[in-house]
C-alpha cells in the first residue's frame, strides 16, 4: 500500500521538471520540492513521532509537512497567529518532538523546542546526502484540533492510509493532474488544507499560495487566481458565496468544491454556468470528505440547501437510529460513515468522545458523526443538523462547552452559558449570558481573556448580562426564558 511520502515520490520521477509550487515571486518543480524535503529530513534526529509545524503558508512550510512525513512522523499544524495558549495546548497534547517554525514567531513556542526553516533551509540544490523514507500506511500523517465537548479541543489523528484513501476518491471524481493548479486558501489546521495540497500534488497538479495581500478582498483573490491560471478551489461556501457576486470569474476555473458547513442554492446560483459547482460533506475524523453532490445537475432542498449527495470511492454511508439499525428512506437519522477514510480517533484523553468510533464485526471502524440526516428518493443524503450542541462558525466547528468553559474562567464571571442562534441568512452565531460577580465586568476584559486559548471566530458575537440565568423544572438552563439577541443577515 501507498504512502503519502511515496505517492508524492511517484509524481516526482514521472513529473520532475512540472510545476509544484506557484507563488507570486518563484515557483518550484517536483524535482526542486523533493531536493528541498530532503534538506529539510538531514536536519531531523534519527526518530521523529510528531513534529508541530508553526509556520507562514509558502513553499517551506509544504516541505516542511512532506519532510515529517518523509520520515514517518506526523505534522501537527497550527496557525501562527493562533493564541499561544492554544497553541500550547495543542502541542503539549500531542507531545512534538519539536516545532518547526520561523524566528518572528519563536517566543509564541518558548516552552517547546524549536527548529528554524527560515535560514537554514538552502532552497533547491541536490543534497549531499538522503534519508530513507519510512513507508508504513498505517502510521499517523496528522493530527488536527478540532473544538472540543470537554472544555478543551481533540486531536483527530489520520494515518497515511486514510490520506491515500482520499486522494484517490477525489482523482476518481474530480480527476486532477499536470496543467491543474490548486488554489491554497485555507488555514492548516482545517481539513480542507489537506484537501488543497495532497490531492494536487500526489496527482502531479500544482499548488499556489497567495501572499496575504491576495487575500484582502474577493477581487484581489481572483487576480491571484487569474494570473496564474487556477484551475480548481476548494473552500468554505462563503468563499463561493462572494465569488457568486462578481460579473465574472477567471476564466481558468473549472471546479468549485464547497466544504465545511451547508452549501445554499442562493451561494452559486450564478456560479453553475461557469464552473463545475460540488457540495461535499465530512468530519474531520473520516478524512475531509465522505461524499459529493454535483450541484449543476442538481436541485436545492426546501429549505433552500444542497443535498450532500452520494459517498466518495472506498466510503460508505448509512443513516442509522440510536439502536444502530438502518432507518428506511426519507427518515431521519444520524449520518453514520464506513470506509478507508475513518480515522484513528482523538489523541489523548477523550475516551467519551472516542465512543463514536465503533468496531465492526468485520474488524472495520464506523464513526458516528453526530449529524442527523435522511436519504432522498433519488439516493442522495440530505443533511439537517448536529444532535448535539456542535456549530460551524464561518465554516469551522465549534463546541458550545468549550467557549462555555473558557467563559467560566474569566476572572469577572460568575455563572455563564452560551447558545448558537441563526441569523436571516442561516448561519449560526453565538450569543453568551452572563451573571458578573461583581459590577466590575468588562466585555472587552472578558474577549481579551477569551482570545488567549480561543480563536477569533470562537468567540461569542453577542454578551448579555444576567441576574440570573433561568432554570427549568430539571435545574437546567432554560433556554426559552433567555433574551435572544437578533441579527440580521450578511448575504
Amino acid at each position: 500500500m501507498d504512502t503519502i511520502y511515496s505517492l508524492f515520490q511517484k509524481v516526482v520521477k514521472e513529473h520532475e521538471n512540472a510545476p509544484a509550487i506557484i507563488e507570486n515571486d518563484r515557483a518550484m518543480t517536483f524535482g526542486e520540492l523533493s531536493n528541498m524535503v530532503d534538506m529539510i529530513t538531514c536536519s531531523f534526529p534519527q526518530e521523529v513521532h510528531s513534529i508541530g509545524i508553526v509556520m507562514r503558508h509558502r513553499t517551506e512550510m509544504i516541505a516542511s509537512i512532506l519532510a515529517v512525513l518523509k520520515c514517518g512522523g506526523r505534522y501537527v499544524p497550527a496557525e501562527p497567529d493562533f493564541p499561544t495558549g492554544r497553541i500550547h495546548d495543542m502541542m503539549t497534547e500531542a507531545q512534538v518532538d519539536f516545532v518547526l517554525t520561523e524566528h518572528a514567531f519563536a517566543p509564541k513556542l518558548s516552552s517547546f523546542p524549536i527548529r528554524y526553516t527560515d535560514c537554514e533551509i538552502c532552497g533547491v540544490e541536490t543534497p549531499s546526502w538522503k534519508r530513507n523514507a519510512i513507508e508504513d500506511p498505517e502510521r499517523p500523517a496528522y493530527v488536527l484540533y478540532t473544538s472540543g465537548t470537554t472544555g478543551r479541543p481533540k486531536g483527530v489523528c489520520v494515518t497515511n492510509r486514510n490520506v491515500c484513501h482520499y486522494v484517490r476518491a477525489f482523482a476518481n471524481e474530480f480527476h486532477p493532474g499536470p496543467g491543474d493548479v490548486m488554489l491554497q486558501y485555507s488555514v492548516c489546521s482545517f481539513d480542507i488544507f489537506v484537501e488543497e495540497v495532497f490531492t494536487s500534488l500526489l496527482n502531479g497538479a500544482a499548488l499556489a499560495i497567495p501572499a496575504d495581500e491576495d487575500k484582502a478582498d474577493i477581487h484581489a483573490l481572483m487576480a491571484f487566481v487569474e494570473r496564474h491560471h487556477v484551475t480548481m478551489i476548494s473552500g468554505f461556501p462563503y468563499l463561493l458565496a462572494e465569488m457568486n457576486h462578481l460579473s465574472v470569474i477567471p476564466s481558468s476555473l473549472r471546479l468549485l468544491i464547497s466544504g465545511g458547513d451547508v452549501l445554499r442554492g442562493v451561494y452559486v446560483d450564478h456560479l453553475l454556468n461557469k464552473a463545475e459547482v460540488y457540495n461535499t460533506y465530512g468530519p474531520s475524523e473520516t478524512t475531509v470528505c465522505a461524499s459529493y453532490y454535483r450541484c449543476n445537475s442538481g436541485t436545492v432542498l426546501e429549505d433552500g440547501t444542497y443535498p450532500i449527495g452520494h459517498p466518495v470511492l472506498g466510503a460508505q454511508i448509512r443513516i442509522l437510529d440510536q439502536s444502530g439499525n438502518e432507518v428506511a428512506k426519507g427518515q431521519t437519522g444520524e449520518i453514520c460513515i464506513y470506509g478507508g477514510g475513518v480515522s484513528l480517533g482523538y489523541i489523548g484523553d477523550h475516551a467519551e468522545e472516542n465512543r463514536a468510533f465503533e468496531r465492526q464485526p468485520d474488524g472495520s471502524t464506523m464513526y458516528r458523526s453526530g449529524d442527523l440526516g435522511y436519504i432522498l428518493p433519488d439516493g442522495n443524503i440530505a443533511f439537517l443538523h448536529r444532535k448535539d450542541d456542535q456549530i460551524m462558525i464561518y465554516g469551522k466547528r465549534v463546541e458550545l462547552a468549550e467557549v462555555e468553559s473558557r467563559l467560566y474562567r474569566c476572572k469577572d464571571v460568575q455563572q455563564a452559558i452560551v447558545r448558537a442562534f441563526t441569523d436571516e441568512d442561516g448561519l449560526s452565531y453565538m450569543t453568551a449570558y452572563v451573571v458578573p460577580s461583581d459590577n466590575k465586568l468588562k466585555v472587552s476584559e472578558v474577549k481579551k481573556e477569551l482570545s488567549e486559548n480561543l480563536t477569533s471566530f470562537m468567540i461569542p458575537e453577542f454578551f448579555v448580562k444576567m441576574k440570573q440565568i433561568p432554570l427549568n423544572v430539571n435545574g437546567k438552563p432554560d433556554v426559552s426564558k433567555l433574551p435572544v439577541v437578533m441579527k440580521a443577515g450578511a448575504l
